[in-house]
């Protein structure tokens, strides 16, 4: 089973809402047994692929009809004896702007769903070794015909009685024993349709039809009522003077202070003391304790962070402040970045719609519209962001003051992060830092980590580090109380955890190119570049293998990363001139001083 994207006429694509249901890092392959949630997805035959000797084996065949997606589907699933899955889109099923669906269709064609049901229960009566999905096919076979009743537009007016009653007679003569009914509305309705009770059906569709819009609207008319007074608060407060001494800080979409924001807010309270800082932080963070002692924050939304965006002299985050914030006269926008861009970002991802996903382009660039200074760490960059950012901002060709650290840092520093890190003396530690993929949903482990742990041996020890983008990943947690890796996702200094390692693999994570700062080898692991390129744009070939693209080993195989390690090519004379170029090419303006600068 793979996934499928709806798009639009627009240009517009939007994923399968259950595309956790595919989700990789489990087993390879699965029975439905294991996983019976796999019935949960839309019953169509187009997202999947069969074995043709299963299909022969069986002698499914496809019917005719407007539902015959429900047998074929159903069918198959309960009967394989093992299922996989593919987080990954395969098929684009196309929407048209009018029209063109069966489901859009006012007919009494809908009434085949009966006969499409039918079938699926004589496979059932015919194979009673499958006796025990006759309780899962009877919820689908209702909650289906429920849908046909609910759905504005299927049937004609003078046919839902009648489909009712049919839909009724299904539901007395095929109720598995000892079945419960669901809870809440639906169970109601399950119960109308073990009584054959139209008019009470009729009466409660109605019932809940004025029971949601009053919610609807009651909820509705307060958020307008308190955007309203906050907007109003917030124009009376941007026709106040700036104050020329408050500086607003925030980094990652208003996550805990961290990177580029977090240097310059460090080296400010040193340079220009009378400069006050304030963070932007989400309520949750405020509420759980995280931020750090002495660090002034304030809340997303709250009417304190409307008055210091309003008056704030400088502001400071290495993404965009949300769209509602306005650029006064006068006042100074610092975009930090928070990378070295190997994939395409900006204006490039129009051209990738599995990395835009509905991005407007035409509100991304009024963001970077409020930009007066755009940091950069190296030529590339800067012209990279000038282009992909047709704005009026200057380019401040500085370094990034993240990585200041690492010029900076002492040997004792480097021993106390490892010794809290648990890196026992004398190992070699190596860093494992994945970057995301768009087309993929979800953390989906690329490397069997335990196998490379064993593989490397006693004398090395792996940190993992998944993506910021992504939950904690219970599959780690369990591997290090085995022993065999340190999971550092949780990590909030990733700048420690470089300093901790004595090589770095990675894929195409921007990582590398502050790695590379500490002269340390870099490992790529590549096993999907060609995908990645499709999906989302690069700027560069990495693979390519020519100085300076290429920061060192690149391994497209498990079997090719260990051996890297077992010879010793991981750190040899050409890995180690191919790191030269590649720091010479991405680290040109980092010297511990970029703070400063900025």
């Amino acid at each position: 089973i793979f996934d499928y994207a709806r798009t639009y006429w627009d240009g517009s694509a939007r994923r399968n809402a259950l595309a956790e249901l595919l989700d990789e890092s489990g087993a390879p392959s699965f029975t439905l047994a294991e996983r019976p949630e796999i019935l949960d997805l839309l019953q169509i035959v187009w997202n999947k692929a069969y074995r043709r000797d299963f299909i022969e084996e069986h002698g499914f065949t496809f019917p005719v009809g407007y539902y015959e997606d429900a047998p074929w589907t159903f069918c198959t699933l309960i009967t394989a004896g093992s299922i996989a899955v593919l987080d990954r889109v395969c098929l684009h099923y196309r929407q048209r702007r009018q029209g063109g669906n069966i489901l859009r269709t006012t007919s009494r064609k809908h009434f085949d769903v009966f006969d499409q049901y039918e079938r699926v229960f004589d496979y059932l009566d015919a194979h009673p070794e499958l006796s025990r999905w006759r309780p899962h096919m009877f919820r689908k076979m209702i909650d289906h015909y429920l849908t046909v009743l609910d759905k504005p537009g299927r049937l004609p007016a003078n046919a839902q009685a009648e489909f009712f009653h049919r839909a009724a007679r299904d539901y007395r003569t095929r109720i598995p024993a000892g079945f419960v009914r669901p809870a809440g509305m639906a169970g109601g309705k399950y119960a109308l349709l073990a009584k054959d009770a139209y008019p009470a059906l009729a009466g409660l569709k109605v019932a809940g039809k004025v029971q949601r819009t009053v919610r609807k609207h009651a909820t509705k008319r307060v958020k307008q009522a308190k955007k309203k007074a906050m907007d109003l608060r917030y124009q009376a407060l941007l026709r106040q003077p700036l104050d020329e001494n408050l500086a607003v800080y925030s980094a990652y979409w208003n996550r805990l202070p961290a990177c580029n924001p977090l240097a310059v807010y460090e080296k400010a309270k040193e340079l220009a003391p009378h400069v006050h800082g304030v963070w932007v932080v989400k309520q949750q963070l405020a509420d759980s304790g995280a931020i750090p002692a002495g660090i002034d924050h304030v809340v997303l939304n709250s009417p304190r962070y409307w008055e210091v965006m309003a008056r704030a002299k400088y502001l400071v985050n290495n993404v965009n402040f949300a769209d509602g914030v306005v650029k006064r006269e006068g006042q100074i926008h610092l975009q930090t970045h928070h990378g070295t861009p190997l994939k395409s970002m900006g204006t490039d991802q129009k051209r990738y719609p599995a990395a835009a996903k509905g991005m407007s382009f035409r509100k991304l660039l009024a963001r970077a519209d409020r930009w007066d200074f755009s940091l950069s760490s190296n030529q590339h960059t800067t012209e990279q962001w000038e282009r992909v950012y047709p704005c009026n901002f200057e380019s401040v060709d500085a370094g990034y003051p993240r990585n200041d650290v690492y010029y900076r840092a002492s040997a004792q520093d480097v021993l106390d992060i490892r010794e809290r890190l648990g890196i026992a003396p004398g190992k070699t530690a190596v860093l494992y830092a994945p970057t995301m993929r768009d087309y993929q949903v979800g953390y989906v482990p690329r490397l069997d980590l335990e196998k490379i742990s064993r593989e490397l041996g006693e004398d090395f020890v792996l940190l993992v580090r998944t993506h910021y983008f992504y939950d904690q990943d219970p599959g780690l947690q369990e591997l290090q109380e085995r022993g065999a890796l340190i999971d550092v996702s949780g990590h909030p200094v990733v700048e420690e955890l470089c300093l901790a390692a004595d090589a770095l693999v990675t894929d195409y994570s921007s990582i590398m190119f502050d790695y590379a700062n500490l002269d340390r080898p870099i490992i790529n692991y590549a096993d999907d570049w060609d995908t990645y390129v499709r999906s989302r744009g690069v700027t560069f070939d990495l693979l390519s293998g020519k100085p300076g693209d290429t920061p060192g080993v690149i391994a497209t195989t498990e079997d090719e990363l260990i051996e890297a390690f077992r010879s010793g090519r991981w750190d040899d004379e050409k890995a180690t001139g191919l790191r030269a170029a590649f720091r010479a090419r991405f680290c040109q303006w980092d010297d511990g001083h970029a703070a400063e600068r900025v």
